[in-house]
């Protein structure tokens, strides 16, 4: 059985008396993809705030490996979410004024990393994701899919155990959100990280292992149910094989060990 990473118990969140979560329970295994649905106002975001120790709920437990996150101070959260937990958000949030390779090394270097080796380090991300000869562009010079390539090299240089996206493709178009997302997937997986995704958009949500659907603050009895396959994806949900579109992947559609599309190669830690 797939060990628990993250997992949620009883969250009880109002917002005056709006009850936000009314008593959600959330597990999350290692390297799991879990989907989060639901309409605006379900509830959706505030969990995932919840989850990743943004917000404090109002009542019940958050941990992190067995680490009780909701008990901590402000300090110790922040710095888990630096370190611990990496996120992609909607419209990348990137720094204005810093070009795409500072960007991508700001955790980093934020956590006490020199920044010659903190931009080192990030560079290593560009070209398999697809950025080569972008690392000085600032965001007001990249694409939408292009910033968010970025925000995802941002949000794994420190290999933290879960990756949270909030409608990582509700700024993009269609074929860029579904690139973006097959990046995402494949990189947090190839990273051995858990991935957390608010969405609204079922589209998303296929790319993910299973899909829980929030409604009036909680989750649908029965929700929970795993991603079907669709096409270029395995009977698990994965992404599957297809040598021309994703050269360096194996059978499974995961980052391989060879080829120059390989995201295992560059991933830190993984060659010294």
């Amino acid at each position: 059985m797939t060990a628990v990473v993250l997992e949620g118990f009883d969250l009880v969140k109002r917002f005056g008396s709006t009850v936000a979560l009314d008593g959600v329970g959330l597990a999350v295994g290692r390297g799991e993809a879990v989907a989060i649905m639901g309409p605006s106002g379900s509830g959706k975001s505030t969990l995932l705030h919840c989850l990743a120790g943004i917000t404090r709920p109002d009542a019940g437990e958050v941990h992190l490996l067995g680490q009780r996150v909701d008990a901590m101070g402000e300090r110790q959260r922040s710095a888990l979410r630096r370190t611990r937990f990496g996120f992609v958000f909607q419209f990348g949030q990137l720094l204005p004024e810093l070009p795409a390779e500072e960007n991508v090394a700001l955790p980093l270097m934020l956590g006490g990393t020199s920044r010659a080796e903190a931009v080192r380090r990030a560079r290593e991300w560009f070209g398999p994701l697809g950025l080569g000869g972008m690392e000085g562009r600032r965001p007001g010079e990249l694409s939408g899919g292009q910033a968010q390539r970025v925000a995802i090299a941002r949000a794994l240089i420190t290999r933290p155990a879960v990756v949270f996206a909030d409608e990582p493709t509700g700024a993009l178009d269609q074929a860029t959100g579904h690139d973006t997302m097959r990046l995402l997937v494949e990189a947090t997986r190839g990273n051995d990280a858990s991935l957390v995704v608010v969405t609204h958009d079922p589209q998303v949500a296929r790319w993910c292992d299973r899909t829980v659907e929030v409604r009036d603050g909680r989750i649908l009895t029965g929700a929970g149910t795993a991603a079907g396959p669709y096409p270029g994806h395995d009977a698990r949900g994965y992404p599957g094989h297809d040598a021309q579109a994703h050269p360096g992947h194996d059978v499974r559609g995961h980052p391989g060990n060879d080829g120059p599309g390989s995201l295992t190669r560059i991933l830190p830690g993984r060659n010294g």
